[in-house]
């Protein structure tokens, strides 16, 4: 990573998914080499939360920021699953990481349908809901939607509307979703 900054092939460093020893390490290596890493890009959802163990103190005590991906769980934490799997979503179609029994399985969506009240509540959508959620408390600097639609990308944008959670709708949130 360092040559390929040193030879003007990239212009910072960034990673993605090591977990905090390893970025800890990677951090120490690329800064006595003179090249910071600047970003670490971590999966990070409502229902993927594996950065809250250590990684993410790291990145504070390093001055790394993250951008998280798939914060949407790959579209399980929209409306679109909550009647069922149509042909044309993401788990409807072939070849895709999101499979249909993901999208179906009786207590996934017991816990998808809950968020998704919890939004309500909060006068957002589960996606926009979830976005926040990544968001909030400023430890995430950015989360990468995969909008497939302008139109996601429009909706999506409405949840900087509503960073803030009292404390209630954490825990209710952690309770559905650990």
């Amino acid at each position: 990573l360092d040559t390929a900054v040193r030879q003007g092939k990239a212009l910072y460093v960034g990673i993605s998914s090591y977990d905090a020893e390893y970025t800890r390490r990677a951090s120490e290596i690329l800064r006595k080499l003179g090249t910071p890493c600047l970003i670490h890009q971590p999966n990070y959802s409502i229902f993927n939360r594996w950065i809250e163990n250590g990684l993410q103190d790291v990145l504070d005590e390093e001055g790394i920021g993250s951008i998280a991906f798939c914060p949407l769980a790959q579209g399980l934490l929209t409306s679109r699953y909550l009647n069922g799997v149509s042909a044309e979503s993401r788990a409807g179609k072939p070849g895709t990481f999101l499979k249909a029994e993901a999208a179906t399985d009786a207590e996934m969506l017991q816990k998808v349908r809950a968020l998704n009240e919890i939004a309500a509540s909060r006068g957002q959508t589960l996606a926009q809901m979830a976005l926040a959620w990544v968001l909030r408390g400023g430890r995430v600097t950015s989360a990468l939607i995969g909008a497939s639609r302008p139109a996601q990308i429009l909706e999506n944008i409405k949840a900087l509307d509503n960073l803030d959670f009292s404390q209630e709708e954490l825990d209710a949130i952690d309770k559905v979703s650990k």
